[in-house]
C-alpha cells in the first residue's frame, strides 16, 4: 500500500511522516501550500497535485484537514482521498467537492459528521484526535522546569483579541435593536454546551441588518455554506469563546494562583498570571505536566468534539478541568478520567475541591492518561484511517 502525504507543518505532521513506514505504509510527501489562496480550486497547484499522484502510483493521498483542490485532483486521479479534520470551524468542508466518492473524510466533531452525513456527504466518519503519549512520556521536567512551569490552574490558548480579530471593533455601528439581538444570543450561548443556537437564531431580517454593518465575502463558486453560518461559526461564536474564557480566568484567578500562556498582554485580567507565548510543541506538554489543574475551555464552534488541547493535557498525564463537550463525555468518563464544569459558579467549586483533594486529583489524571494511551493514539487513529483505502468504514 501507498500513501501520498499532503505535507504541511501542524497537528501531528511529522508523527504521521515517522508512523506509516513503521506500520509498513509506502510513503511519498508532497509539500502542500496550506495558507495559499490556491488550497480552494487552484488549477495550477491541483494539477501538479495529480500529476504526483498518477507518477506516484498511491493508493491514496492523505492530509490533516479537508482541501478542496486535493479532492479535485484525487477525484480527477480517482484515486481516495483520506482526510482528517482538527480545525473548527471548517468552511472548506461546505465545498461541493466533499460529495466527490473518492473523499474519505474523518472529522474530530460528531456533530459535524452527523451534519454531513444528513446533507449526503457518504463517506464522513467521527474519529476523535490523538495525542502524541510516547513522546509526552520522554519530556520528563527537571527539578528547574518544575520550578519555572508550576501553577495552581493554567490554561494554554488564545483569548482572541489579538489585531487579526478586530473585526469585533464593529459591533458598536449596530443599531440598537441588532445589537440587543445578539446581545442576547451571546449571553445564551455562554450559558449553553454541546449545542448550537447562535446559527438557527440568525433570522433572514438580522442577517440583513448585519450584513450591512459587517459585510461578509462572498461565497466560492464550489461552495454552500449560508452567512448565518459564517457570520454564527466564525464571529459570534468566537465572540461567545472571548467572554467565557475572561469571565472564568478572571473568577479563577480571584481565588487561585492562575497561569495564562497566551501571546498578547491581558490587563483586563488584573489577577491572571501572564506567562506569554509558549511554543505547543516544546514546552507546552511541560507546563501541562507541572500544572495541577489544566483549563480547557473550548472555542464554541467546537459543538461536540473533543479540542487538540483537552487530548493533549490528558496524554501528558495532567488533570484535565474542561467545559462540558458531548464528545468528552462519550469517550472519557467524567469523575474518573477528567472533570467537566457545567457554569462559572461550577467551574470554581470544581477548581476548589481538586485543588484540595490532591490523592482524587492525580488518580482521575493517571486514569485519563491511561485511557488516552491506550484508546487515542496516532498508531490505532491511523489504522482506522488506512481501512479506507481497502473498503468503506462504517
Amino acid at each position: 500500500m501507498k500513501i501520498l502525504i499532503m505535507d504541511w507543518p501542524g497537528f501531528g505532521s511529522e508523527t504521521i511522516k515517522r508512523l506509516l513506514p513503521k506500520m509498513g505504509i509506502d510513503t511519498e510527501v508532497f509539500a502542500f501550500p496550506a495558507n495559499s489562496a490556491d488550497i480552494r480550486n487552484g488549477e495550477a497547484l491541483g494539477v501538479k497535485i495529480a500529476e504526483r499522484i498518477l507518477a506516484s502510483r498511491a493508493d491514496a493521498v492523505f492530509s490533516f484537514n479537508y482541501y478542496p483542490v486535493i479532492a479535485t485532483a484525487a477525484h480527477a486521479c480517482r484515486t481516495k482521498y483520506l482526510s482528517w479534520v482538527y480545525d473548527s470551524p471548517a468552511v472548506l468542508l461546505y465545498s461541493m467537492t466533499v460529495f466527490f466518492p473518492e473523499n474519505h473524510i474523518f472529522h474530530f466533531d460528531s456533530g459535524e459528521v452527523r451534519r454531513m452525513r444528513a446533507e449526503g456527504v457518504e463517506h464522513a466518519y467521527y474519529l476523535p484526535l490523538a495525542a502524541n503519549v510516547e513522546d509526552y512520556d520522554r519530556m520528563v521536567p527537571t527539578a528547574e522546569q518544575r520550578k519555572k512551569y508550576r501553577a495552581d490552574i493554567v490554561m494554554i490558548g488564545s483569548m482572541y483579541r489579538e489585531e487579526r480579530f478586530r473585526i469585533f471593533r464593529k459591533y458598536e455601528k449596530f443599531d440598537e435593536y441588532t445589537a440587543g439581538y445578539l446581545e442576547g444570543l451571546l449571553s445564551v450561548q455562554e450559558q449553553l454546551y454541546g449545542v448550537d443556537v447562535l446559527t438557527p437564531s440568525l433570522t433572514e431580517e438580522i442577517m440583513e441588518r448585519v450584513l450591512k454593518v459587517v459585510p461578509l465575502s462572498e461565497g466560492h463558486g464550489d461552495s454552500y455554506e449560508t452567512a448565518a453560518w459564517t457570520y454564527a461559526n466564525y464571529y459570534l461564536a468566537m465572540q461567545v469563546t472571548i467572554r467565557e474564557r475572561e469571565h472564568v480566568l478572571d473568577a479563577l484567578s480571584r481565588k487561585y494562583e492562575t497561569v495564562l500562556y497566551t501571546p498578547e498582554p491581558t490587563p483586563y485580567l488584573e489577577k491572571v498570571i501572564n506567562r506569554g507565548s509558549v511554543d505547543y510543541y516544546k514546552e507546552a506538554p511541560l507546563a501541562m505536566k507541572c500544572a495541577r489543574i489544566n483549563l480547557n475551555i473550548t472555542l464554541k464552534s467546537i459543538w461536540s468534539g473533543i479540542p487538540l488541547r483537552a487530548m493533549d493535557i490528558m496524554g501528558c498525564g495532567g488533570f484535565l478541568l474542561s467545559n462540558y463537550q458531548p464528545d468528552l463525555e462519550a469517550e472519557f468518563v467524567p469523575g474518573e478520567d477528567f472533570v467537566y464544569y457545567e457554569s462559572l459558579d461550577d467551574a470554581v467549586e470544581k477548581a476548589a475541591y481538586y485543588l484540595e483533594h490532591e490523592e482524587e486529583r492525580r488518580r482521575i489524571a493517571m486514569n485519563g492518561y491511561e485511557k488516552v494511551k491506550r484508546y487515542h493514539n496516532f498508531r490505532d487513529k491511523l489504522s482506522v484511517i488506512l481501512q479506507a483505502v481497502e473498503a468503506d468504514v462504517d
